[in-house]
């Protein structure tokens, strides 16, 4: 039952449908079964997808806790620009929704409605009429189902990542957006980072050749976060690591390099391999200060890698256990050019092979690159809004004008939901591939095929 119990977390439920008890080992080829099982029809018909222009996005915001209100003050501009409306906030803490609708009054005239007086009270956010899109802030298992729901009633959705944990949630918010026909974005935020999005442009310029492999990470310090009982509520967020093993935070580090690689829009991924290490880290903090969990099946360290359907390799770490600096390695490595972040530095190889392989640019050069391809996107922010360096350095601002301009616009989001769903995607799969020793497993196509068609990224057009 602990076997069952596991994979119907990874998998959903409803892909044990007729399968005998007998069958759920953990066996990489039961495993790829139930997993192959899962898949379900899409046609991939929400790559482009617009909608008519909305002059004014009148939106609803469920979960206002350290990020939900964030993301509600990265809306004050376009709130003051006359591009967006707050009409609605949730969130199950009384004193969370009073607090941000205090902070909406100093820059928007109209009162937000306010829901929190019970666990489902954001369903009447989603219920309304005058709302065109949601963003969703919550912990994490909650966002598909919200998701779903919020489709359901006719609402554009933005989710916080990731935006499923199980591979049935992953095909039901697809096949929900394509019969309801609305967007439904990740908002990854690291895609529209100044650093990522300069190395997007150089790759698309050609400084990089052709890209053979790629390396991204989420290693953060949560130790102090994680067993603060007040910063999530309900420790929800430990509670992932007493119960779970893999990668579980896949996409600040994949999501840009899933642009690097064009993954959707002509190649996909194939297939991983993860490994987690021991844990010690966490179980040792917590021993220090007597916390009352003190047990978790969260590795340390998580290392996975996948190849796509063109031979490119990546590699994902996820550590957030251990004391270090923070870093999202972001390396890409091209047949003319390798970057390697944190320290952000740059190499351009040499035709001359007296000056192959030894030196990164010096700062003059470095300098130089980053001038010359800096992402219209940073340049053209940089003119207009003297918020643009707010939240995360910038590219939450970034993310969320983004977002709102092209709902203005009736115009494709830059993260759809094909993209959404495979970058959330490598969560469950990696606990699978732990779970069976490290074994190669096969990644669903969540596209319908269509990731066979070249396409342009729409996070490369200019919008103002």
């Amino acid at each position: 039952m602990k076997r069952k119990h596991f994979l119907k977390s990874v998998l959903g439920a409803s892909a044990f449908l007729g399968m005998p008890l007998s069958s759920l080992g953990v066996e990489s080829a039961t495993i790829q079964e139930l997993l192959d099982n899962s898949n379900k029809d899409v046609n991939g018909s929400m790559f482009g997808f617009s909608t008519d222009p909305i002059k004014k996005v009148r939106v609803g915001i469920i979960g206002l806790g350290n990020r939900g209100n964030t993301l509600l003050e990265m809306l004050q501009y376009l709130v003051e620009s006359n591009h967006a409306e707050i009409i609605a906030l949730s969130d199950i803490s009384e004193k969370k929704v009073i607090k941000a609708a205090n902070k909406l009054a100093v820059w928007q005239a109209r009162k937000a409605s306010a829901y929190y007086k019970s666990q489902t009270e954001w369903k009447k956010l989603a219920e309304r009429e005058d709302i065109d899109l949601v963003i969703i802030s919550t912990p994490w298992k909650l966002h598909a189902p919200m998701a779903v729901y919020c489709m359901e009633n006719k609402k554009h959705v933005a989710s916080e990542v990731p935006i499923a944990s199980t591979i049935e949630d992953c095909w039901k918010i697809i096949q929900t957006s394509e019969r309801t026909k609305k967007h439904c974005m990740m908002m990854e935020n690291c895609n529209y980072n100044e650093e990522e999005l300069w190395i997007l442009n150089m790759i698309q310029e050609g400084v990089f050749g052709d890209i053979t492999h790629s390396e991204g990470a989420y290693l953060h310090d949560l130790r102090a976060l994680l067993l603060d009982d007040t910063y999530y509520q309900d420790q929800w967020r430990l509670h992932e690591h007493v119960n779970r093993n893999g990668n579980f935070y896949t996409t600040h580090g994949l999501g840009p390099i899933a642009f690097y690689l064009n993954i959707g829009r002509g190649d996909t991924f194939s297939h991983l391999t993860s490994m987690s290490s021991r844990e010690l880290n966490l179980s040792l903090a917590a021993k220090q200060q007597n916390h009352p969990i003190q047990d978790y099946r969260c590795g340390d360290m998580n290392n996975t890698l996948i190849k796509t359907e063109k031979g490119k390799t990546i590699l994902l770490q996820f550590d957030v256990h251990t004391g270090r600096p923070y870093s999202r390695i972001n390396k890409v490595v091209g047949t003319k050019a390798v970057h390697d972040g944190y320290p952000s530095r740059l190499y351009i190889d040499s035709e001359n092979p007296d000056y192959w392989g030894h030196n990164w640019l010096n700062d003059d050069l470095y300098d130089e690159y980053r001038s010359k391809y800096k992402h219209s996107i940073i340049s053209k922010l940089n003119l207009i809004s003297q918020d643009f360096k707010q939240g995360h350095g910038g590219m939450d601002f970034v993310m969320i004008y983004r977002l709102i301009r092209c709902l203005n616009l009736g115009l494709p989001l830059d993260i759809n939901v094909y993209d959404s769903v495979m970058w959330s995607a490598i969560t469950p799969v990696s606990e699978l591939s732990v779970a069976a020793n490290s074994q190669s497993i096969s990644i669903p196509d969540f596209s319908g095929g269509t990731w066979k068609k070249e396409g342009l990224l729409e996070i490369m057009r200019d919008i103002i």
